[in-house]
């Protein structure tokens, strides 16, 4: 059977650019944990009404968040983005609120560094990651955007079945496609079969697991797994990853996988595709997702080296991949 390529839609770009940057007011700011955790991750909602942004920003798609102040040289800190986490309809329905999902970053202070940034009781603090997750309701903040036009739904939502995998933040975007997906105001849920794959450390470290458990529950074509890497699981046997995940469960994914109507979207650290690579290629399920450059072809994929995929592997027109 022939694969179908997805048709994207068109997607507004930089409606507002860096130099001219709109005004947002924070609605909300909470943790979107399952529990009690190392990391420090919230769900904020940023009104853009009356703003170019307002109505104009794709799921899929991300926004700019100027950090006031200026860097140790002096300069004002660049434009750091961040995956729109709600449905391009927005969180009220009118596409006037939108939101995304930072995570605080936090690591001990390099004296090696010559520039390290701000630091409080010898620990490096992320420029705009603390700024967005210490905002409150009122606060102003400027954005830019919105930026991306690839990773995004398809135009025709029921043509296509859907793999989302995500680790860690890469979740933002998946918790609006989801929404969209199933909860559209004007296009009803689609019928088509959607998977989302969340990795985490530790079971507390899933973000909007109660959504995703409760969309689970309501919708018999959406299907969330999690691979948790740092637990035991209840039968003893050590964590795993998401690449692991689908080795285990490969009579449940190889079919997902091998029909022609399934899209692939990946998002999280970068490095995170690159086991998934290893898995599909070993169980050719590659095919129409990426491509293996002459180097690796013919080669056992278990034993490619990350360096080697990096060059050797690239996505292909039902592979969308966002990693950072």
């Amino acid at each position: 059977m022939t694969a179908d390529i997805p048709v994207l839609p068109d997607a507004a770009k930089n409606l507002a650019p860096v130099k001219d940057p709109v005004i947002g007011r924070v609605v909300s700011n909470n943790s979107c944990m399952k529990g009690k955790s190392a990391s420090f991750v919230r769900h904020t909602e940023i009104d853009v009404s009356g703003t170019p942004l307002e109505g104009n920003c794709l799921v899929g798609q991300s926004f700019g968040v100027l950090a006031p102040g200026k860097d140790p040289k002096g300069k004002t800190h660049k434009v750091r983005l961040y995956s729109i986490a709600c449905p391009s309809y927005g969180e009220d329905g009118e596409g006037k609120i939108i939101s995304t999902t930072p995570k605080r970053f936090i690591d001990e202070f390099n004296a090696e560094e010559k520039s390290p940034g701000p630091t409080e009781n010898g620990l490096f603090l992320g420029v705009c990651s603390n700024y967005l997750c210490k905002l409150e309701p009122g606060d102003k903040v400027k954005l830019t955007g919105p930026s991306g036009k690839r990773f995004l739904l398809p135009v025709d939502r029921d043509k296509h079945d859907y793999v989302f995998i995500a680790t860690g933040t890469g979740i933002a975007p998946f918790r609006g496609m989801a929404m969209e997906l199933l909860s559209h105001p004007d296009h009803g849920p689609t019928t088509s079969q959607i998977h989302l794959l969340m990795g985490a450390p530790y079971t507390s470290d899933l973000l909007y697991d109660d959504l995703f458990t409760g969309l689970a529950s309501k919708h018999d074509n959406f299907h969330y797994h999690t691979a948790i890497s740092r637990e035991t699981r209840p039968d003893g046997s050590r964590g795993c990853y998401i690449h692991q995940l689908v080795d285990e469960q490969i009579a449940q994914f190889g079919p997902i996988l091998e029909n022609p109507r399934t899209v692939l979207y990946i998002c999280g650290l970068a490095g995170m595709q690159i086991g998934l690579y290893q898995s599909m290629a070993h169980h050719k399920l590659n095919n129409g997702y990426f491509k293996i450059g002459e180097k690796l072809s013919g080669t056992d994929p278990i034993d490619w080296e990350p360096s080697q995929i990096r060059r050797g592997v690239k996505a292909t027109g039902r592979c969308m991949v966002e990693v950072y």
